[in-house]
């Protein structure tokens, strides 16, 4: 468990353009469960979440088309919450950073923490911005 000022604002850079922070399970389900698109990041300490994971969300917002919803928990932080968002990824293993998009409850894609780490954020945002207009 990190301490809160270590995290706080590494929260803030998601909050502060539109993200959620969800802490508890039945928060999780309900997001994830509802009509239309959501946006689930697992965020992390890790650099790679601050160099390209964060920055490449934020750029991907600039999209026309982009998730209704936009949610996020915290590895490491909100174990039950990660835990419960990680539960509707499957068949993907648990890493974070990561990055899902749900439609209509649905996992229709997903970045895991192999597809972030070395990747310049603007790729990151391409990517994210291609399953946009796809399911958005």
């Amino acid at each position: 468990m990190y301490p809160e000022e270590l995290i706080k604002p590494m929260r803030e850079e998601l909050n502060s353009v539109g993200f959620k922070q969800l802490t508890e399970i039945g928060e999780v389900e309900k997001a994830i469960k509802s009509d239309g698109t959501t946006l689930v990041v697992v965020n992390s300490v890790c650099g790679c979440a601050a160099a390209n994971a964060r920055p490449g969300v934020r750029i991907s917002l600039n999209n026309t088309k982009k998730p209704n919803n936009l949610v996020t928990v915290f590895a490491g932080v909100d174990k039950e919450a990660t835990d419960a968002a990680r539960s509707l990824m499957v068949p993907f293993p648990p890493s974070s950073p990561s990055m899902a998009l749900f439609k209509n409850g649905e996992l229709v894609h997903m970045l895991e923490r192999h597809h972030i780490e070395g990747r310049p954020a603007n790729m990151i945002a391409e990517n994210l911005i291609d399953a946009f207009n796809e399911f958005c």
